[in-house]
């Protein structure tokens, strides 16, 4: 899905932030000249592969790889993007508030969230927990957030048809900042 944005040419540039990147494929995917792209995971492992996977890329200048919380993490730039496909259904559902708040805190004013939501099921536990379009919209509205689309992926293979929606979210209310939200003062990028 990531790849049929690129091609349409619909994402934003600038600077990129995929939380809970993994293996790094869709830091790779999105990173061009265009778009600085910054992948975040707590396992070595993931990133290791990520850093493997991305040195033989043609963009490989335009990542970074960093080991750092998404939660606690301050970066020195905020972001026009910000790409999630695995992260929201990893975290622990008590933890969904808590993203949309760091969500809101790292995109610039006109920034874009793009979420790729699955699973969209009804089984119980996790990870991956059970997500749904409702679950997004109940930790993103209060934030600030409307959604400009949401539809069904029909790019999605095999057992994930069905199963995974694609929504684009914009801040629409003026919510009122915490000056200790807009400085970002330590870290990198």
């Amino acid at each position: 899905m990531i790849l049929h944005l690129l091609q349409n040419d619909v994402l934003p540039k600038g600077r990129v932030l995929v939380p809970g990147c993994g293996s790094g494929y869709d830091v790779v995917a999105i990173a061009s000249p265009q778009r600085y792209v910054v992948g975040l995971d707590i396992s070595d492992l993931a990133l290791k592969r990520a850093k493997e996977i991305s040195s033989s890329s043609a963009n490989a200048n335009y990542v970074s790889f960093l080991k750092e919380d998404f939660f606690s993490w301050q970066p020195t730039e905020l972001f026009d993007l910000i790409f999630d496909y695995t992260f929201f259904c990893a975290i622990e559902p008590h933890m969904r508030s808590a993203w949309a708040n760091r969500v809101r805190d790292l995109l610039k004013p006109d920034g874009e969230l793009i979420t790729l939501m699955f699973p969209i099921t009804d089984h119980v536990g996790g990870p991956p927990f059970k997500v749904s379009v409702a679950d997004y919209k109940e930790v993103l509205h209060p934030t600030g957030f409307e959604a400009i689309s949401i539809e069904d992926n029909e790019l999605a293979i095999g057992g994930r048809k069905g199963r995974e929606k694609l929504g684009r979210w914009k801040k629409s209310i003026d919510i009122p900042d915490n000056k200790e939200h807009n400085t970002l003062d330590s870290g990198d990028f």
